[in-house]
C-alpha cells in the first residue's frame, strides 16, 4: 500500500472515529439541503470528486473501493440499504458509507450554491435517516474549512476584515453553543437554518484571511462559550435576549447576561415608553447600521389588506401558544384596533392586542409579531415598530401604517453595525464583539482538563494572553506546554479560593500558537482557557 492511500485511509479513519477532544482538528457535521434549502432528506444523488477519491464503510472502517476523478457515484436509496453505482460498471450494496478524497473536493451533480457547483472540503457522509424513508448528505468538514464557507456568505466582504474577524468569531461560537439544535445526526445545516454555509466555491480571499487569522479563537462570558446570537440591522439599539425569544414556551426567556439591550450611543433613552419609540423609529439619528437599507422602513395596508394578510400565516402561529386566546375557525376579522401592550428596552414589540368585534386577541414574541403581520405576503422586518391608524368620519380603520428600524431580532451583534465599526470607526474585531457582548472575552474555547491531554491550536496578532483557570476540584498544580516550552503552573492559594489568572504573554508569538494541557495526578479535574485581548481591549 503506497504512502498516498495510507494517508487517505487515517483521513478516512480520523473522520470516522470518535476522536478525543483536542487530539484532533475540530470536525463539523453539516447536513447538506437540496437547491431550495429546504429539504435534508435526499433519494438519488450523483456524486463526484476533484481528484481520485475512496468510498470507505462507516461501520468497518474500511476501504471498500478507490475511484479515479474521471467518475462518477449515483446513490439511490433502497429499502434495506444504499445501492452505490460507480460509473455504471459496479454496483455496491452498503448500509452507511463515507467518500473522501485527499487531495481533492467532493460535490453533488446539479446541486448549487450561488449559481456554482456546490462543492466540499472533507468527506461525505452518506446515512439513512431514522424513517428510512430518504437519506441524509453530511459533509464532515474541519472547523476552519466550514467557516471559509460560511462567513463570505453570511457577511459582505465590504464590511471590512474587522467585521470579518468578528462575524468568524460569532459562526464558530455557533457551531458548538447553538441555541437549538434541529438534528441529531448533524451539528448544524447549510441554510438559514443555522448558518449559510455554500462550501469551497464560495470562498473569497479576505474572509480565508478573516478565518485563519482568528483561528481557535471563541467569545466566553465566565468559563462558558457564549450564544453569539447576530443578525442583519439592530436598528441602533440592540435588544435583551429574553425580550425577544422563548424557552420552548415560556416567554420571555430566562436572561443572559451578555447579551442585554445596548444603544450605539450613549444619547439613546430606552426605547420601551411609547413616545420614545416613536421619536426614535420615526427619525434617523446617527447610528452603527444606519448604513443598512432596513436601517428605517415603513409598511402600510389598508383594513382589507391587512385583514387578508394577518390570516394566511395565523393557523400555524396559533399552534405556538403565543397568540392568545386562539382565534375562532383560525381567522380574524373586522379589526377595530391595535395596541402595542409591551416594549423591549429597543422598541422591541414583546406584546400587542389586536381588538375585533368578535374579540381581543393578544399576540406576544418578535418573531410570531412580524410573521403574523406580514405585508402584501412579507413578514415585517423586525418587531422594532409604531403604529399609526387612519379612519373613516365613522371611526372606521381605513389605513394602517408601521414606521420601523432593523432587519432581523435584533439580538447580540447587528452585522452592519460590525461593518461600520470596522471600516468608519476603526474599531478592532475584539472592540466590536465586546460592543455587542457585554463582558465577554476573546480567547480559547473554555475545556475541562480530565484524564487525556487537550491541545489548542489559536492565532493571535498580539503577545498578550492571560490563562484563567477555575480550580473547582482543589488541584495543586496543572502541566501546561506552550509553543513547547512545559510550565508547572502551581494552584497554591487558600483552600476558599478557586479562580487563578496567569500571565503567558511572554511565552506567546505573533500568529499561531499551541498549547497542550495535561492531566493532573491524583485524578483532579480544571477548567482553562486564555484570554487573547489585551488591556486597550478592556482587561484590566
Amino acid at each position: 500500500m503506497g504512502i498516498k492511500i495510507i494517508k487517505t485511509l487515517l483521513v478516512c479513519m480520523a473522520l470516522l472515529l470518535f476522536i478525543p477532544a483536542g487530539l484532533a482538528a475540530d470536525i463539523v457535521r453539516v447536513g447538506i439541503t437540496d437547491n431550495n434549502f429546504q429539504s435534508v432528506k435526499h433519494s438519488d444523488v450523483v456524486v463526484y470528486a476533484t481528484d481520485e477519491y475512496l468510498i470507505c464503510d462507516k461501520n468497518t472502517k474500511r476501504i471498500i473501493a478507490k475511484i479515479p476523478a474521471s467518475k462518477t457515484l449515483r446513490v439511490t436509496h433502497e429499502e434495506d440499504s444504499f445501492l452505490v453505482n460507480i460509473d455504471n460498471e459496479k454496483t455496491l450494496g452498503l448500509q452507511s458509507f463515507v467518500v473522501v478524497s485527499e487531495n481533492g473536493l467532493i460535490g453533488i451533480e446539479g446541486l448549487k450554491r450561488k449559481g456554482k457547483p456546490a462543492i466540499y472540503h472533507g468527506a461525505m457522509e452518506f446515512t439513512r435517516t431514522k424513517q428510512n424513508d430518504g437519506f441524509y448528505i453530511i459533509n464532515l468538514v474541519e472547523m476552519q474549512d466550514y467557516l471559509k464557507g460560511v462567513v463570505p456568505n453570511e457577511m459582505p466582504v465590504r464590511f471590512g476584515i474587522e467585521a470579518l474577524k468578528a462575524q468568524t468569531i460569532a459562526a464558530r461560537n455557533y457551531v458548538l453553543a447553538p441555541r437549538v439544535k434541529a438534528y441529531e445526526e448533524f451539528d448544524v445545516v447549510d441554510s438559514v437554518a443555522s448558518q449559510v454555509y455554500f462550501g469551497a466555491n464560495t470562498e473569497e480571499d479576505i474572509t480565508n484571511k478573516a478565518v485563519e487569522e482568528t483561528e481557535g479563537q471563541f467569545a466566553s462570558y465566565k468559563g462558558e462559550l457564549i450564544l453569539a446570537l447576530y443578525s442583519s440591522t439592530a436598528g441602533g439599539y440592540t435588544e435583551s435576549y429574553s425580550n425577544a425569544f422563548s424557552d420552548k414556551y415560556q416567554f420571555p426567556a430566562e436572561g443572559k447576561p451578555y447579551l442585554i439591550a445596548k444603544p450605539d450611543m450613549l444619547s439613546f433613552v430606552p426605547m420601551n415608553k411609547e413616545e420614545n419609540a416613536r421619536a426614535f423609529y420615526t427619525s434617523i439619528p446617527s447610528a452603527y447600521d444606519m448604513d443598512s437599507p432596513y436601517f428605517r422602513w415603513k409598511r402600510t395596508w389598508t383594513l382589507k389588506e391587512f385583514e387578508t394578510d394577518i390570516n394566511l400565516n395565523l393557523k400555524s402561529l396559533a399552534q405556538t401558544g403565543f397568540i392568545t386566546p386562539p382565534p375562532q375557525d383560525n381567522f380574524i376579522y373586522k379589526v377595530k384596533d391595535l395596541k402595542v401592550l409591551k416594549r423591549g428596552d429597543s422598541g422591541k414589540i414583546m406584546e400587542i392586542e389586536i381588538m375585533t368585534e368578535r374579540g381581543n386577541y393578544i399576540v406576544k414574541k418578535e418573531l410570531i409579531i412580524r410573521r403574523l403581520f406580514l405585508n402584501h405576503g412579507k413578514a415585517l422586518p423586525s418587531a422594532n415598530f409604531v403604529l399609526d391608524i387612519e379612519r373613516d368620519e365613522n371611526g372606521n380603520i381605513t389605513q394602517i401604517t408601521v414606521s420601523g428600524g432593523g432587519f432581523g431580532h435584533g439580538v447580540g451583534m447587528s452585522q452592519y453595525g460590525a461593518g461600520f465599526m470596522g471600516t468608519k470607526l476603526n474599531k478592532t474585531y475584539m472592540d466590536i464583539l465586546k460592543h455587542y457582548y457585554t463582558g465577554v472575552i476573546i480567547g480559547t474555547e473554555p475545556v475541562v482538563v480530565k484524564s487525556e491531554p487537550v491541545k489548542q491550536k489559536f492565532y493571535t496578532a498580539e503577545k498578550s494572553g492571560v490563562l484563567f483557570i477555575d480550580n473547582y476540584t482543589n488541584a495543586k498544580m496543572i502541566p501546561v506546554r506552550i509553543n513547547g516550552l512545559l510550565l508547572e503552573i502551581g494552584l497554591s492559594g487558600n483552600f476558599l479560593q478557586r479562580d487563578f489568572e496567569y500571565d503567558i504573554s511572554k511565552h506567546l508569538q505573533k500568529g499561531e500558537n499551541e498549547v497542550i494541557y495535561y492531566p493532573i495526578n491524583g485524578g483532579k479535574e480544571v477548567k482553562v482557557w486564555i484570554d487573547l485581548g489585551n488591556k486597550e481591549d478592556g482587561r484590566e
